[in-house]
């Protein structure tokens, strides 16, 4: 399996991000829901070249988190 870069695909959907000015992006975690050419729906992972299992599992976690609301961001 090939593992293109997948700014422009993000770009298309419309991804964004809540970002202030200064602000430095060091890692990312995507995850991607794939229609496949059979009709199957499958997952995908994207990281950067950085990620270990270590961050990608804390990204995961945290984002989870935020989502149900059990932490918020400081300045929120």
């Amino acid at each position: 399996m090939a593992d293109p870069p997948i700014g422009r695909l993000l770009d298309s959907l419309g991804v964004t991000a809540d970002l202030d000015d200064g602000d430095l992006v060091t890692d990312a975690l995507v995850i991607l829901k794939v229609l496949q050419p059979d009709g199957s729906i499958a997952l995908s992972i994207g990281a950067t070249d950085t990620r270990d299992w270590i961050n990608q599992t804390g990204l995961l976690r945290s984002a989870i988190d935020i989502s149900e609301g059990s932490i918020r961001r400081s300045d929120d």
